[in-house]
């Protein structure tokens, strides 16, 4: 895509969407230190707050009982457009899209293949410039007077640059550049502030990543430890923890993007209140032990707070990027490609949708939703959000407002209070969490999938395309939890204007809410080669 036409058309539609200043913003608070925790692949169901039966999530329940937990909360149906949202405050089904990098570009740094530099000069030249009118999360905490950092998965997909790490806010980093390498729990090197990192004694070059169907042999590799040395999440809480003690005494905004639970499986050792379960498999055990492993890093976030007598003035944030997904899939359990246990065949999520007690997931991580992750079903979009400040959010309180992953940008520039304006799609949902009055909320929200593009309206209409059949489906949720009863042929003038709404929000083209991977994300490298 051409630079001068990506960046005019991004700026062009800043201009057609509602434009939000702070400056004029109805609630005003002392803005608090911000944590915001985003876990991978992490669905409501896994959590015992939510009715999970097989383990328990204590320290993420503390939140929601010391503060206040959203019941229609979505990210994006995948992770890199769940970021994306994220940190720009747009949705992800304009034109043109996020400009997605493919992964794996910084896959052979460590036998010499090519230099940190290279990758970088790669990237940034392949890129589009970013505007300089477009602001990002990090940087709108930034410019308030923030200090800001970032540590894990880290938050643009699929390979990112130090350039872009910077360019979106964030004064400290320490991660990975790469979702690829994400996949494994082991690397040999990560990357802090424009640097890379050799980690001692992981050896791997694919980090230690494993496959995702248990067998003997998956079993075996998993637990060799050979060139396994430290794990990930380890090096992450340290940092976390750290940066938390640092900037004690000054207002920071902590963004930890954290790589549980997202598979294949691979964690140091089988926590104790799992490691006994009759009704779970090995590989089960292992995913909940993931789980577990995040709970008790909140609960040590937590109490870090409370040493350091900051609590009241924190702000915790707990979420995730989009639906659940399954690392554990065994033959006689649950299976992928997501395979209906009854009739054996796969899921087509039209006319055979996915539930987890047709699947055999053991789990019901979608918390009996229908679809999973890359799904624009509710089982791909829902997330949990979980929000605690002391004094300020009611302890245990619920709300059903329609909030989605790009409500973040325009929510925490009024906390922090943000000068500027900002073009977002997004609405601030700051008074509804202090119980301030809400003074907008979303008509509607949309979003992406492998399948097609989807809206949610606040009243619980929902509409989705299934592109590749062209098969609209309208839904009343309040009535439909698992999305079971198609309701356009009783209510059509309903279908046809919210299918009005739907093609608008796509910038006039449904296929911009189709995310296909080859069409979405850019060949770095080939494309680099192609300019040289």
């Amino acid at each position: 895509m051409d630079a001068q036409k990506y960046a005019l058309v991004l700026i062009l539609s800043f201009f057609s969407l509602l434009l939000h200043s702070c400056e004029n913003a109805a609630t005003s608070v002392e803005g608090p230190n911000i944590i915001l925790i985003y876990a991978d692949d992490l669905g409501k169901g896994m959590l015992s707050h939510e009715g999970q039966k097989h383990l328990t999530t204590p320290n993420i329940d503390r939140l929601a009982a010391e503060g206040m937990r959203f019941t229609h909360a979505t990210g994006s149906m995948l992770c890199a457009p769940a970021r994306a949202s994220l940190i720009t405050g747009l949705h992800d089904c304009h034109a043109p899209g996020f400009p997605i990098t493919n992964g794996q570009m910084y896959k052979h740094i460590g036998d010499s293949a090519h230099t940190l530099q290279q990758v970088e000069e790669m990237i940034n030249t392949v890129l589009d410039p970013i505007p300089d009118a477009q602001v990002f999360l990090g940087q709108v905490a930034q410019e308030a007077g923030y200090v800001t950092g970032q540590f894990g998965k880290l938050e643009w997909g699929f390979s990112a640059s130090d350039y872009q790490m910077k360019r979106h806010g964030w004064n400290q980093y320490f991660g990975y550049l790469d979702h690829n390498r994400a996949h494994g729990f082991y690397p040999p090197y990560l990357f802090e502030n424009g640097q890379l990192v050799n980690i001692p004694g992981n050896t791997r070059e694919d980090c230690g990543k494993t496959i995702e169907r248990e067998t003997q042999k998956a079993f075996e590799d998993r637990w060799d430890m050979t060139g396994k040395a430290v794990y990930s999440q380890d090096l992450f809480m340290d940092m976390v923890l750290t940066f938390i003690r640092d900037h004690k005494n000054q207002p920071f905004f902590l963004y930890f993007p954290t790589q549980l639970p997202h598979g294949p499986v691979a964690v140091p050792s089988v926590h104790p209140e799992v490691a006994a379960s009759t009704a779970l498999t090995q590989i089960e055990k292992e995913y909940a032990s993931m789980v577990k492993m995040l709970d008790d890093n909140i609960g040590q976030i937590l109490e870090e707070l409370d040493r350091l007598q900051i609590a009241e003035n924190t702000l915790v944030i707990f979420t995730a990027d989009n639906g659940h997904e399954i690392y554990y899939t065994q033959e006689g359990r649950v299976l992928k490609p997501y395979t209906n246990m009854q009739t054996g065949e796969r899921f087509d999520n039209l006319e055979d949708k996915y539930y987890s007690d047709l699947a055999g997931d053991i789990f019901n991580g979608n918390n009996g939703r229908a679809g999973m992750k890359r799904s624009n079903l509710q089982g791909g979009l829902e997330v949990p959000l979980v929000v605690r400040w002391p004094g300020k959010i009611t302890a245990g309180s619920t709300s059903d407002l329609l909030v989605t992953n790009y409500d973040w940008l325009p929510t925490v520039a009024e906390i922090v209070g943000f000068q500027g304006d900002l073009a977002t799609d997004g609405v601030s949902f700051l008074p509804e969490m202090i119980d301030k009055g809400q003074t907008q909320e979303h008509d509607f929200i949309v979003h992406s999938s492998f399948e097609g593009p989807t809206l949610i309206a606040k009243d619980g209409w929902k509409l989705r395309y299934f592109i590749q059949k062209d098969v609209f489906e309208l839904y009343y949720l309040p009535d439909d939890y698992r999305e079971a009863e198609d309701l356009s042929a009783k209510y059509p003038q309903k279908r046809k204007e919210m299918k009005a709404l739907l093609l608008e929000s796509c910038d006039g083209n449904f296929e911009n809410g189709w995310y296909r991977p080859a069409v979405n994300q850019l060949d770095v490298a080939s494309k680099w080669r192609s300019m040289h």
